[in-house]
């Protein structure tokens, strides 16, 4: 069977197919790894720019099982008032505010960030959702997450903020939106459906993040060479480079119908005849980069993918003689620079140190939508001049360019022409389309027609934006797979078609 992809989506599927026996062919049009890219700078390849997933957080569960199967080390992500990061400098409305936590911030900010918890305890039932996700509790969490469903679908991210009687002031709204919660500000998420931030905030996605040692390409990288201890229908040894003579099979070109299996055909023109096939890429390449049976996909499938939101997200990155940042500025006492939120138009630096002696590396800028699409037309060369003239307005008399001894590299996600967009996420009114595209794997409750062929990956996922859905959607997958070709899983261990009915999200009346 056929595996298209081999980002994290991709390599977890094929390496749980292996293991069960199956052979799967893997289809990559570029490299391993999707959006788990980590980049070697040019002239000091032992430094890697993370371009795609760089954080992630210790509540993914599944994704974890992974790292800790490949023993990949970790440390803390240098997130804005993290604990590992050493000082957080919020720049808004030209005026800079330096912080080690938050009781150093000043008291507006304190204000928004009490602000924000109010409204998601008095209108989401965060403390009861949050303890029915640690206890496992699915009974509460079906009640109450089924509620929120029928009430936010046809909310935005601002609609919920500007009706909470915590965020009257505009004011509050917009630092909100240019500071945010966790990770960095999100007013470019204030268009989208406020169900998908709820994803996010009750499964703690929004913090306590954790960076893979090394790259996180390691991972995809990792199963993809690595074999199996408990293989029982393949030989000791066996891995998924070994079955492919250590190279991908070429990206995909078609995939047609052919009786009660597919066909596949490469980019090299060679057709592939396959039980069935796992989908990873994003799914507007079935629109268009891909030539695509229609009877693959149901209607009402055709038309969630056509209406699949993506968002666009650019990165530029320069690597630094040393952690420069770290050296103690002599006339305030403080270090010369800190992780940077900012309303200008870099919007959030960060910066990684791995140690005096070592290179640093700094994320020079991380943008969203709006935000991205300002860089999208500028050389990496000219992001940097833009960047680091923006940024001396906040560090002034701090030389960063001299400093960087390799860069600029970066990426504009929704440039890409096999991705489009950074990940996927749901506008208000989405959630009946975002339901279909995650259920499908579940194919014996669909029609027979359309069987065979199985999307997953970030498009489907139930949380955007995080490898943990891209692990457990090709899990659902694998399942789908294994139950059209006979399979069935131990009645002890019951798959996620197995307990379809008692945990499927909702549906929503559609008349």
């Amino acid at each position: 069977m056929a595996v298209v992809g081999a980002g994290m989506a991709g390599m977890t599927a094929a390496h749980e197919l292996l293991r069960l026996g199956l052979r799967p062919v893997v289809h990559e049009v570029e490299r391993i790894g999707g959006r788990m890219r980590s980049t070697p700078f040019p002239r000091h390849p032992s430094s890697v720019a993370e371009m795609g997933a760089m954080r992630f957080p210790v509540s993914s569960r599944a994704l974890f099982h992974y790292i800790d199967t490949l023993r990949l080390a970790t440390r803390p992500f240098p997130n804005p008032l993290a604990p590992g990061t050493p000082t957080t400098v919020v720049d808004l409305a030209g005026r800079t505010q330096w912080a080690r936590d938050a009781d150093d911030l000043p008291p507006v900010l304190q204000e928004v960030s009490t602000a924000w918890e109010k409204s998601l305890q008095e209108r989401t039932e965060l403390s009861v959702m949050r303890g029915a996700i640690q206890d496992r509790d699915t009974r509460t969490l079906k009640s109450v997450w089924n509620r929120l469903v029928t009430e936010y679908d046809d909310m935005s991210f601002w609609g919920f903020l500007a009706s909470s009687p915590a965020f009257r002031s505009f004011r509050h709204r917009e630092i909100f939106g240019q500071v945010g919660f966790g990770s960095g500000g999100w007013d470019t998420d204030f268009p989208n459906s406020m169900l998908e931030i709820l994803r996010v905030v009750f499964t703690e996605a929004d913090g306590n993040h954790v960076l893979i040692e090394g790259g996180a390409e390691q991972l995809p990288r990792g199963l993809w060479h690595r074999s199996p201890e408990d293989l029982v229908h393949w030989p000791a040894g066996t891995s998924l480079a070994s079955l492919h003579g250590g190279t991908p099979r070429p990206g995909v070109r078609a995939l047609r119908r052919s009786g009660s299996g597919i066909e596949v055909t490469d980019a090299s023109g060679a057709v592939h005849p396959y039980a069935a096939v796992v989908f990873t890429p994003h799914v507007w390449t079935l629109l268009n980069r891909i030539d695509c049976d229609p009877s693959l996909l149901s209607t009402d499938e055709w038309l969630a993918v056509e209406r699949t939101h993506y968002m666009g997200s650019s990165k530029l990155f320069v690597l630094t003689d040393r952690p420069f940042w770290r050296d103690t500025d002599p006339r305030t006492g403080r270090e010369t620079m800190g992780m940077t939120l900012t309303d200008r138009s870099a919007r959030g630096v960060y910066l990684f140190d791995e140690g005096p002696d070592r290179p640093g590396v700094m994320c020079l800028s991380y943008t969203w939508n709006d935000d991205s699409l300002k860089f999208a037309t500028l050389s990496q060369r000219e992001r940097l001049d833009v960047v680091l003239a923006r940024l001396a307005d906040i560090y002034p008399g701090v030389d960063i360019r001299s400093h960087i001894i390799d860069g600029p590299i970066g990426v504009t996600w929704e440039s890409e022409p096999h991705f489009m967009g950074a990940f996927r996420a749901n506008l208000p009114g989405q959630y009946r389309y975002q339901r279909r595209l995650f259920t499908q794997f579940a194919q014996d409750r669909a029609d027979a027609a359309h069987g065979g062929l199985f999307l997953c990956g970030d498009d489907v996922s139930w949380t955007p934006g995080f490898a943990e859905g891209a692990v457990t959607t090709a899990l659902n997958a694998v399942w789908g797979v294994l139950h059209r070709l006979g399979g069935r899983t131990h009645a002890a261990n019951p798959g996620p078609g197995d307990v379809f009915d008692g945990l499927a999200p909702v549906a929503l009346p559609y008349d």
